[in-house]
């Protein structure tokens, strides 16, 4: 009777352990998905302007896009956009014309934080775009680098953006603000893809 009771016990643990990382692995975003980076000095009197630069390095077997979502110093999503990256390609992007002169408030920023989602492209070069109503589809692996406008003497560095976790409440929330910009913005808050590929 122990012995019955002892596997009971030990199925039943098995079946739980494997159907909780089964829905774990079924709603988690996958791994290197998510650049997060700063941005300081833009649309500074005298400060040379910001760079953001995205590469897809071919390694996910095809088209990739770059969902950029800019956030002001108060945490609020300013701008939004997904911009088209080949395999092997570069976008160039400045941070003071593409990536804060059109923010939703009207307020110039200054500071802030980018976050980019590196989700699939179409087939015809389109970027899954929560305006329209298409959701990100995470997929590995772009990579960016930030020029960063420091306070001293506006002195450029140039760093890789860091990895972060992407969980699925950071992605649906991502998704229903950048939605929600454009459906009250009438045009201010978004975007644009600069130069390349």
């Amino acid at each position: 009777m122990r012995k019955t009771s002892v596997f009971v016990v030990c199925t039943l643990a098995l079946a739980v352990c494997t159907s909780s990382l089964w829905a774990a692995a079924a709603t988690t975003p996958p791994a290197d998905v998510l650049k997060v980076d700063y941005f300081a000095n833009a649309n500074t009197s005298g400060a040379p302007d910001g760079t953001v630069r995205i590469d897809n390095p071919g390694t996910s077997g095809g088209a990739l896009c770059a969902a950029i979502f800019v956030f002001d110093a108060y945490e609020e999503m300013s701008e939004c956009c997904s911009c088209y990256v080949s395999p092997d390609g570069l976008r160039t992007l400045s941070v003071d014309t593409d990536l804060t002169s059109n923010p939703l408030t009207g307020a110039s920023l200054t500071g802030g934080v980018i976050k980019i989602v590196s989700t699939i492209a179409g087939a015809d070069k389109t970027c899954p775009n929560p305006v329209n109503g298409t959701n990100l589809v995470p997929t590995p692996a772009v990579r960016a680098w930030v020029t960063h406008i420091q306070n001293t003497n506006f002195t450029i560095t140039e760093t890789a953006s860091q990895d972060a976790t992407l969980s699925s409440t950071e992605e649906a929330n991502l998704e229903s603000e950048c939605r929600s910009i454009h459906n009250v913005g009438s045009g201010a808050g978004v975007c644009t893809c600069g130069t390349g590929d």
